[in-house]
């Protein structure tokens, strides 16, 4: 069992982050990599990124938001509850080394919870770092210090233009590229949507863009399958190949079809969930 010693609610309720006790995973986790938990018995396995790490507690830290009825049920555990099953760390970690240029995290929703440590990984690597984060609302925004001690310039957006930039991170984006040519790379990571269009902006600049990949996933160790993308017109498994692409690579339209394969069960799911916990 894995102890959950830390909740804090974040982003008008929706997403929260739980530190959970998982000491042998602590130790082994690389930015990029990712867990698949398990609430109890009957529950379903889910992959969730680590957002930080205490090696000293032996602490791992996971922030997700509510939507569908496993994050929902997670979200209703408390401190002193526990996990069943918490297994890490999987897939490959982040290529981090030092360029001759800026590197550019990019980060959309509670994607900026699997940037903060990839960021932090670039900094300490010798990077100039420069992030952006987005979200719909000021309210939604997270991580917003974490990502300032990481980054030599962070620039925020809101889709509503509560804060920050009123637009969208791929403006700030393509405003960077068109003022520096000696970007070395861009992570970006977020919503497909937001991936995808990170890619279109950077794919003009010949800028390499890196992207990590959400698909559905049962077991993560590459036998079930379910998890599979077309990368550079080759079949590749998220939980073993990645989760981190080339995102001028990603057959981004085959992604979002398998993403909605079982978008019906998924929301009869959470609709009993919530009838059953009214």
């Amino acid at each position: 069992m894995y102890k959950i010693v830390d909740k804090k609610v974040m982003a008008e309720g929706t997403v929260c982050q739980l530190e959970v006790e998982a000491a042998r995973v602590a130790r082994k986790a690389k930015p990029g990599q990712f867990i698949v938990l398990r609430i109890d018995e009957k529950g379903e396995r889910i992959p969730l990124t680590m957002a930080k790490q205490d090696l000293e507690k032996g602490t791992l830290t996971i922030i997700f938001q509510v939507v569908g009825k496993t994050t929902a049920h997670l979200a209703t555990l408390e401190p002193g509850d526990a996990l069943i099953d918490v297994i890490g760390p999987l897939g490959m970690p982040t290529h981090i080394k030092k360029y001759d240029g800026p590197v550019i995290c990019v980060g959309g929703g509670t994607g900026v919870a699997v940037l903060y440590p990839i960021t932090r990984g670039y900094k300490e690597a010798g990077n100039e770092v420069i992030g952006i984060i987005g979200a719909r609302t000021k309210d939604l925004l997270i991580l917003e210090e974490e990502m300032k001690g990481v980054t030599d310039d962070l620039r925020i957006t809101t889709d509503d233009g509560s804060y920050g930039h009123h637009g969208f991170v791929t403006d700030v984006l393509k405003q960077i590229l068109e003022e520096r040519d000696d970007v070395k790379m861009v992570v970006g990571i977020g919503p497909v949507p937001m991936m995808r269009f990170v890619c279109k902006t950077t794919e003009p600049f010949n800028v390499p863009t890196t992207v990590s990949l959400n698909p559905i996933m049962v077991d993560a160790t590459g036998m079930c399958g379910a998890c599979r993308v077309t990368v550079g017109g080759k079949t590749r498994f998220v939980c073993v190949d990645g989760p981190e692409f080339d995102g001028h690579q990603v057959d981004f339209d085959e992604l979002t079809q398998r993403l909605r394969m079982y978008v019906e069960e998924e929301k009869k799911s959470y609709e009993l969930f919530k009838q059953k916990n009214a």
